[in-house]
């Protein structure tokens, strides 16, 4: 039987991450339990709201975030606060599928242009890598607003 799984980050500032992540992917804020988010509203805003109303002290309403895949296919993305640095490269990392079925120029093109987006969001472009046919289609390093090292793929 397979599982269900969940990506968890720590961050120093899982709300901004989040909002990385949440624009990078495509995903979306859900809303707190019970609560309805009107069209147009800002969840994050809903949520603290939520929180105040039932008590959580405000300096700790941006201790945790979550994003969705608004299809339901993608796992749930997690973001804890947590005090350390991210101090070494990520043994584990992402790889944004950006280009699925493109080849060569055409497949380097689509990876830049996503790659622009997403420094114009708050990510740094680290290092590309040609395709190498046949092993590699090539792809781009990238790291999100605190460090953390993803690929385009």
């Amino acid at each position: 039987m397979s599982r269900h799984i969940q990506i968890t980050f720590d961050a120093h500032d899982p709300a901004a991450l989040s909002t990385f992540w949440r624009d990078a992917l495509g995903y979306v804020y859900p809303g707190p339990p019970g609560v309805e988010v009107p069209d147009g509203v800002d969840p994050l805003v809903v949520w603290d709201q939520f929180l105040a109303r039932i008590g959580v002290p405000e300096q700790e309403r941006n201790s945790k975030s979550a994003i969705e895949d608004p299809q339901g296919h993608g796992p749930r993305v997690f973001f804890q606060r947590v005090p350390e640095d991210k101090v070494a490269k990520n043994r584990v990392h992402l790889d944004v599928r950006a280009a699925p079925g493109l080849q060569g120029e055409e497949r380097m093109a689509a990876l830049e242009a996503e790659c622009a987006r997403l420094v114009a969001l708050g990510g740094t472009r680290i290092e590309r890598f040609e395709p190498e046919p046949p092993m590699s289609a090539g792809w781009i390093v990238m790291t999100d607003p605190e460090g953390n090292e993803f690929c385009l793929d």
